[in-house]
């Protein structure tokens, strides 16, 4: 992988990562059209879109950094509220704990490609759109949320584990769709969003490090692998920021719009022949 290659995918990851358009599904496709997607390094690239989620991972952690020492007083016992937040995040997380490593290899093998990435995004683009039109919002905050609401939100981001449907993008959603506010079940997504991706990087990390064969620096360089985990960083400070306000302002169908666009528009350049998107 070329230096210039790291950074393009650095840049769509950090940017789309907490952005309800999958930023797996466009690692997915922006690397097919780099020509990246060939089988002698499958594995290695479907790790390092992965692990560069850790990028991601930093920012929020940067601009949520009052959050950690409040979930810190809640596990001493100091901050009630702390607590509620910290058990909460922990019943998210369960379902994807469970039903992440059971179906790794199947998804891996069947629904990192093109076609299924292309279908997931039109899918959850129509439902975006639905979402916005449904009627009033929700006005329960990020305090509000309750043990059953945790579990559901849980639950909704086990179905981002098919690559273009979006992790941020069901669990934002399904936050709104259970009562909360866009803002609030946003900074509940990018706080629960800590633990699965950084198990996820832990997982993939571990399991190609100690694979037969060559791991992910020595197939794609170590210099690549550290300048798009930099640039993931960077550029998802950013965005977080941003949608923040964006969704206060204009809610999430205009991510629909865009998800259903871009799904279409790749479709037909692809079957005419326009570009080649790896299956």
């Amino acid at each position: 992988m070329e230096w210039w290659q790291a950074v393009v995918l650095g840049l769509v990851e950090g940017i789309t990562e907490y952005l309800p358009v999958s930023s797996t599904g466009h690692l997915i496709l922006v690397s097919s059209l780099l020509g990246l997607r060939t089988p002698e390094q499958a594995e290695a690239l479907a790790t390092f879109e992965i692990a560069i989620q850790g990028g991601a991972i930093l920012a929020v952690l940067g601009l949520y950094r009052h959050r950690v020492p409040q979930t810190w007083n809640g596990l001493r016992g100091r901050d009630p509220l702390g607590l509620r937040l910290l058990q909460n995040l922990a019943l998210a997380f369960l379902p994807a704990a469970v039903l992440g490593p059971l179906l790794d290899d199947s998804i891996e093998a069947h629904l990192f490609s093109a076609p299924p990435v292309l279908a997931a995004l039109l899918l959850g683009g129509l439902w975006m759109i639905w979402l916005g039109r449904r009627g009033p919002r929700g006005d329960r905050t990020l305090e509000s949320i309750d043990a059953r609401m945790a579990l559901l939100i849980g639950l909704f981001q086990c179905v981002a584990m098919w690559p273009g449907t979006s992790r941020s993008m069901m669990t934002i959603a399904g936050g709104v769709l259970l009562g909360l506010r866009p803002r609030d079940a946003a900074e509940f997504s990018f706080l629960l969003g800590v633990p699965t991706l950084g198990a996820a990087c832990a997982y993939k990390l571990t399991k190609n490090l100690l694979a037969d064969g060559p791991n992910l620096f020595e197939t794609l360089g170590a210099g690549p692998v550290l300048i798009g985990f930099a640039v993931a960083a960077v550029s998802a400070a950013f965005a977080v920021q941003w949608l923040v306000r964006f969704l206060g302002r204009h809610g999430l169908a205009p991510f629909g719009w865009y998800r259903i666009a871009l799904a279409l528009v790749l479709g037909a350049l692809a079957w005419s022949g326009a570009i080649r998107l790896a299956s």
